[in-house]
């Protein structure tokens, strides 16, 4: 469906319901069916945390790790069937920030927008920092010389960083031309090198996800192994967060929320599939840590393995572009509310771009800290991801209690209807399992500074004995945290409260 600008009909009811909420139409509404489905596709892009994470997975429990993600595709699909819902009684900017405020109290719905602004940040580190480790490769093959050192890969993550912020600042409009058009190549891409390495590189045979390669497969590695499909599928709900910008938002974005999920499950499935198959040697392969990028160089020519290494950069970096997308609505949703400091500029709408330029500035500018403290793309992945599953299980907190309390009092285009309440409880049983294996202590998943990951020097350091001995997913959540509390009980809770504007059929 066209993603163009939308009757204006279409666009006078939208602009109406939007008032019931108390928000005036500042936003452009240009998002169709398509765009909107494919800015939460890109925000989970597959390619991008399979090419981050798949050696992690292999070397745990070799290729049986394929089993990790339909598992947590079927856990994050409770959590995406409970934001549905939730999206298509909300249609404001925002998420999991708007659900919390409408369904529970003041703080609740603050330190949860809080802590889910700054996971949506350090998820913008995670991808931009992602990039140049397909990126560089890339160069090389078309013969550009370019060292895959720390500083060089901080680099063009800035350079990126710069490039999706500019990006953003020039409107939703040509975000999603560009994701749009990302998505389709990551589509393609996987499928087409997928299908042609199961079909003419077969080596391992069909079985090839029963094959541990020689690991024992317990409760531990298996667990730990699950990070590569934890750090791939979230980020769906990006469809709900743009709400403002999309036609019909009530219908389409539970649409887009959960064809997002769906179609990056597919697609996972056919990708780790095809290359597990054309795995040269298992037991070399666990042993060494092999990726998608010397899995497809093993059976290509150096030609075919730099295209591949191209479609994946290409999908790392429309997925930065949505996961800032994301990241924006949400810091201009709260913004809008006064809930953040200097408010009044981050949530301005520029009156031709219609974009809230302070809050693209804002964003870009905090994504790039963790650049200083740079010690590899896998430390900021582990905060990133946590921090997101703790604000899911926040919001589906929010929920059930809601729910217990007699919500919804009305039906919404998209309703669980009797369901609700056990897919509720079952995201929530699914959350807090997910948060326990993350905040878990190990040296894969969650190291102490003092645990290099690659056995060599130490990389990261907070120059603080007492830092450096804590899991790094702890410092980052207690930073947060503090951060948060001083913030809000100095100066947040203090301002006058304005009354929460929900309307009586929600």
């Amino acid at each position: 469906m066209s993603s163009g600008t939308p009757a204006p009909v279409d666009s006078a009811h939208d602009t109406a319901d939007l008032a019931r909420f108390g928000y005036k139409q500042e936003l452009k509404r240009t998002l169709g069916t398509f765009s909107s489905f494919a800015v939460a596709f890109s925000y989970i892009s597959p390619s991008t945390g399979i090419f981050t994470l798949y050696a992690l997975g292999l070397s745990f429990i070799g290729p049986a790790f394929f089993w990790t993600w339909p598992l947590v595709f079927l856990g994050q699909l409770m959590v995406a069937l409970n934001f549905a819902e939730l999206s298509s009684h909300y249609p404001v900017a925002g998420s999991v920030f708007q659900w919390t405020k409408y369904l529970a109290g003041r703080p609740y719905a603050w330190f949860t927008g809080w802590i889910y602004l700054f996971a949506g940040v350090i998820t913008v580190t995670a991808v931009v920092v992602t990039l140049p480790i397909a990126l560089i490769p890339a160069l090389n093959g078309m013969g550009i010389a370019m060292e895959n050192s720390l500083n060089n890969q901080r680099l063009v993550a800035a350079v990126t960083l710069v490039l999706i912020t500019v990006l953003n600042i020039y409107g939703v409009r040509l975000v999603a031309i560009v994701n749009n058009t990302g998505v389709v190549f990551e589509i393609l891409g996987m499928v087409v090198f997928a299908g042609i390495l199961a079909a003419f590189h077969n080596r391992q045979g069909a079985g090839v996800i029963f094959n541990t390669g020689g690991q024992s497969v317990t409760f531990s590695s298996f667990t730990a192994a699950m990070f590569m499909s934890l750090f791939v599928i979230y980020g769906f709900d990006t469809a709900s967060t743009l709400a403002e910008e999309t036609r019909d938002p009530r219908r389409e974005a539970p649409k887009a929320v959960l064809a997002s999920i769906i179609g990056a499950f597919v697609i996972g499935v056919i990708f780790l599939w095809g290359t597990l198959m054309a795995v040269p040697d298992i037991k070399e392969a666990v042993a060494k840590g092999m990726g998608p990028a010397q899995i497809i160089e093993a059976n290509f020519s150096p030609f075919m393995a730099t295209t591949y290494l191209l479609v994946v950069a290409a999908a790392i970096f429309v997925c930065c572009l949505s996961i800032m997308t994301s990241t924006i609505r949400l810091a201009f949703g709260m913004a809008r509310d006064g809930q953040l400091p200097l408010s009044s500029r981050l949530a301005k709408v520029s009156p031709t771009l219609h974009t809230p330029i302070g809050a693209c500035v804002a964003v870009g500018l905090l994504a790039a800290v963790p650049l200083l403290q740079y010690a590899g793309a896998a430390y900021i992945a582990i905060a990133a991801t946590g921090m997101i599953y703790l604000s899911y299980l926040l919001g589906n907190m929010a929920t059930l209690r809601a729910r217990l309390a007699g919500w919804p009092r009305a039906k919404a285009p998209f309703s669980l209807g009797q369901w609700g309440t056990i897919v509720n409880i079952l995201a929530l049983v699914w959350g807090g399992a997910m948060l326990v294996n993350f905040g878990y202590p190990r040296a894969c998943c969650n190291p102490r500074p003092t645990e290099t990951m690659s056995g060599d020097a130490q990389l990261l350091n907070f120059h603080s004995g007492f830092l450096n001995s804590v899991p790094v997913l702890w410092t980052v959540f207690g930073g947060i945290l503090l951060l948060g509390a001083v913030y809000y009980f100095g100066v947040q809770a203090k301002k006058p409260f304005t009354e929460v504007v929900v309307p009586a059929d929600q």
